[in-house]
């Protein structure tokens, strides 16, 4: 494999995580162009409304397998209702602005979608308790995804027909899932925590899936802690994280995945409203990382790709905007001081 192919990205590269502030996506593809140019993503705008939020969004991607909102939480029902119908005009529009506003682009380009583990500790099963206490619920949700996933990636690769496509699956409710924390329906209980071997299986069927379809698979979590090397064999060619709330003993694990050729999308840009630091200061976490683990600094900038530490959604635009700035700077000063 190549460092092109290892790395799709260009040294001193910047993206976002996904969602973004507002609800007019011709704007927030133009802000998201124009700051990260070297990455940019397509941005979620969850203010929107149901089928906007990252659940909605994926659900209506899946293949006969409807959801729709109720009370509590997206739910799997018998027939596609307006949710859905909503869900799917939301993400035509945002592919319209994309194409509208990337015209001939011919980098990479990153797209987002919940994996299985998330959205089955998200959704509920009709009966009003989360998909993930049905083993045989998840593993039909999985196909769905993967089935809709395929389609999707083809309308990508379509409207930027010269782009690289990098294909996020976010999962921010693994971790709770393989330590048994997801709560139970009534908020009383906890269920049951899954099998790893399991876990890996539907993961590393999503992953080849991209990898099949010509996709780069990226795996985020933003969770403490990220089961770094479980992503990695799943076949997870690069993982997103926030490098701010990463433990000490994870970097063993990150060491050996960088060395293995996987990339990392490191969040130490504040997603949160908050005075934002100097490029060289922002930067930190990934050179004191880079020491502790022994790794060569100047690695760094072609295996790190600068990022928020997570979505922008709850952010006001001003902030937002600075933000993606930020990351593009603090890239650079990566780049040219990858040792402090």
């Amino acid at each position: 494999m190549t460092e092109q192919q290892r790395y799709p990205w260009a040294p001193a590269s910047s993206s976002g995580v996904g969602s973004y502030p507002g609800d007019d996506p011709t704007e927030a593809v133009r802000t998201v162009l124009g700051e990260l140019p070297d990455l940019p993503h397509l941005p979620e705008l969850p203010d929107r409304g149901a089928g906007a939020d990252v659940i909605g969004r994926t659900g209506a991607l899946l293949v006969e397998f409807p959801i729709e909102v109720q009370p509590t939480a997206w739910r799997v029902v018998q027939r596609p209702g307006r949710d859905l119908a909503r869900g799917r005009d939301f993400l035509s529009w945002d592919l319209d602005a994309v194409q509208s506003q990337a015209d001939g682009y011919a980098g990479p380009f990153k797209i987002q979608l919940a994996g299985p583990w998330t959205m089955a500790a998200s959704v509920e099963l009709r009966g009003g308790e989360k998909l993930l206490a049905d083993p045989g619920a998840v593993a039909d949700l999985t196909e769905s995804l993967i089935e809709g996933l395929r389609v999707h990636l083809a309308d990508v690769r379509a409207r930027l027909p010269h782009a690289q496509i990098l294909v996020q699956v976010d999962e921010p409710s693994l971790p709770a899932a393989l330590l048994g924390s997801v709560p139970t329906a009534s908020g009383y209980g906890r269920l049951s925590a899954v099998d790893r071997v399991v876990v890996e299986e539907r993961l590393r069927a999503v992953f080849a899936a991209v990898a099949d379809a010509g996709g780069y698979p990226v795996a985020h979590c933003c969770a403490p802690q990220v089961p770094i090397g479980l992503l990695r064999r799943s076949g997870a060619r690069a993982i997103s994280l926030d490098a701010t709330r990463l433990p000490r003993d994870a970097d063993d694990r990150v060491g050996e995945a960088v060395e293995a050729g996987t990339g990392f999308l490191l969040g130490v840009v504040p997603a949160v409203e908050r005075t934002l630091s100097a490029p060289d200061a922002t930067v930190d976490p990934v050179r004191d990382l880079w020491n502790r683990i022994g790794l060569a600094p100047e690695l760094a900038t072609r295996a790190v790709v600068v990022t928020p530490t997570c979505g922008l959604a709850g952010a006001s635009p001003r902030h937002a905007r600075a933000a993606l700035k930020l990351c593009r700077e603090a890239a650079r000063v990566l780049h040219e001081e990858p040792r402090r």
